[in-house]
């Protein structure tokens, strides 16, 4: 096996001390740049790689992040960790990502694996599934920061960084109404998590509210565009047919209104539909899907600058804090009907 190039190898090559050496590779400015250019020529000549494993047995930091995010193929959740890796980079902290696929066990899986490879802070948006979350216990036991983002527990001492999903709901479904509509219908999946829970609430106080309207809800197997597609056959064989449609994301609303159009439906005229969280195909349907706009990028910048804070501070009274982002209804023409 071939040996490693040390610092020693450097400074033997050169005449220099290895301190000077190791401060010149750090880009530290009491070394003059010249002798800085030089030993940086010279390391890389050689071959030389760091020890970064090294390092982070005597500083007992990594310098990494993790993130557990339910999907990697949404708009949404790209957005927020296009935000996190700003604000990770700015910080000197790399990110190391992963998916829990919507699977408990994947999440927790996932979560041991963060915590073995001894991140210095965990950043998650949970699955779907209801779980008691016991494996991101042992982040607290070692005073491990957690932050949760979008998909939040409703009890935890972390910090968590949402949208105020049943006001935003409500909102939606109360735009329905003033359009008329008076069969409404609600598609999501069957999850007590926050978002899906919150915006089924929110849905239903708008129809509690109304003494014009009735609603309904269908649960979907997964929030994808073949599983709208799959609603809107059921929707078009049903003999009440519902004339204002709430779906908790664009993709199912989008593959729902474009079938629903196959089947000779009118939208919005004879069935108005609204989406939630402002993906781009929500702008490139016809007609244009009106939908809620959660800005992910924000979120995943507020939810990594808590991280970083709390591992450069050490701020407890960050440890705990709940933050709700506001969100966007956004009117298009998928829900302006004639009236």
């Amino acid at each position: 096996m071939e040996k490693e190039t040390t610092i020693y190898d450097i400074a033997k090559e050169l005449g220099l001390s290895a301190s000077t050496v190791s401060r010149a590779l750090k880009g530290n400015t009491i070394i003059n740049a010249r002798t800085r250019a030089k030993v940086e020529e010279c390391a890389q000549k050689m071959g030389y790689r760091s020890n970064a494993f090294a390092s982070n047995l005597r500083t007992r930091r990594t310098n990494t992040i993790g993130v557990i995010v339910p999907r990697l193929d949404s708009n949404f959740m790209s957005a927020c960790l296009a935000g996190m890796e700003n604000v990770a980079s700015k910080n000197g902290y790399n990110l190391i990502i992963s998916q829990s696929h919507e699977s408990v066990e994947k999440e927790a899986q996932n979560a041991i694996t963060m915590f073995n490879s001894r991140v210095d802070g965990l950043i998650v948006s949970l699955t779907v599934e209801h779980s008691d979350l016991a494996y991101f216990n042992q982040f607290a036991q070692k005073k491990v920061p957690v932050v949760y983002f979008d998909r939040v527990p409703g009890n935890t001492p972390f910090a968590c960084f949402v949208t105020n999903n049943e006001k935003a709901a409500y909102e939606a479904t109360k735009h329905l109404i003033s359009q008329n509509c008076a069969r409404l219908l609600h598609v999501t999946v069957d999850s007590q998590i926050n978002v899906y829970a919150d915006r089924k609430k929110g849905f239903e106080r708008a129809v509690a509210e109304s003494k014009n309207c009735s609603g309904s809800i269908i649960y979907a197997a997964s929030l994808t565009f073949d599983e709208g597609e799959k609603i809107a056959l059921e929707i078009a064989a049903m003999k009440n047919q519902p004339d204002g449609i709430f779906v908790a994301n664009d993709l199912v609303a989008s593959g729902c209104m474009l079938q629903l159009q196959k089947s000779g439906f009118q939208i919005p005229d004879d069935i108005a539909i609204v989406g939630f969280n402002n993906d781009p195909i929500s702008n490139i349907v016809s007609p244009k899907l009106s939908t809620v706009n959660y800005p992910g990028r924000e979120a995943g910048i507020l939810a990594a600058n808590s991280l970083v804070e709390q591992l450069k501070n050490e701020n407890t009274a960050l440890k705990s804090q709940r933050v709700v982002l506001e969100s966007e209804f956004i009117i298009r023409e998928s829900s302006l009907r004639s009236t």
